[in-house]
């Protein structure tokens, strides 16, 4: 069977597995929007990527009920390109970012909103903040003054292995201390798991994960 043929069904499969109170985002970077609109005609309106400017032409061209997610790493310089549609930025990693966004959101007359990233995997090539640098950000006095962001709550990415001890307590880890923030800060979402450990990540308290090859198959960055 050819991949394509069976993006709906990669759709209900996941759908099927996911409490109610999860949301799923088709992570869809790389992949033409022919692929996207198969996903689209599934039922699936929420979608990631990871570069700003291809989710750009993508917004030029799906419908407009569609919610887009940037779920990678943030250039300051380009947050303009998006900030007239983007739903939900994930990987909020300082307050320069953060006085970017609510700058260019204030231009589109919007609030943006946005999750904090915490680093919880052991990589160095993973960013996030640490623990104490979100703080810093929650508690400055700047942020208080920004009228067109919210943040929402965090985002994390675990160590690509398969040691699953490891995932577990780096998902426990970031659960633990959302909790500990989510009734002062209002927090709504704990964004954690992508195609590898979405059901894991579920487990220990996310209410988002971030699936793209088990729904549209291998990435093609040639």
């Amino acid at each position: 069977m050819n991949f394509k043929m069976s993006i709906s069904e990669n759709i209900k499969e996941i759908k099927s597995k996911l409490p109610e109170n999860v949301t799923l985002i088709a992570v869809s970077k790389t992949k033409p929007v022919s692929d996207l609109m198969q996903a689209y005609e599934a039922g699936q309106h929420v979608f990631g990527e990871n570069k700003i400017q291809e989710m750009e032409a993508k917004w030029k061209e799906m419908p407009k009920d569609v919610e887009w997610h940037m779920i990678g790493h943030v250039q300051r310089n380009k947050v303009k390109y998006m900030a007239p549609f983007v739903s939900l930025i994930h990987a909020v990693d300082s307050l320069k970012l953060l006085r970017e966004i609510n700058k260019q959101a204030e231009k589109n007359d919007r609030v943006i909103d946005c999750l904090l990233q915490i680093k919880i995997a052991r990589e160095d090539t993973k960013f996030g903040m640490t623990e104490t640098d979100a703080m810093d950000v929650l508690a400055s006095e700047e942020i208080k003054s920004f009228q067109h962001i919210r943040i929402v709550g965090f985002m994390g990415m675990s160590s690509f292995t398969d040691n699953k001890a490891q995932v577990t307590a780096e998902f426990q880890k970031l659960k633990t201390y959302y909790d500990s923030l989510q009734q002062k800060y209002g927090f709504t979402i704990l964004s954690m798991g992508m195609s590898g450990d979405y059901l894991l990540a579920i487990e220990h308290g996310s209410n988002m994960v971030r699936v793209g090859s088990a729904i549209f198959g291998a990435r093609n960055y040639s």
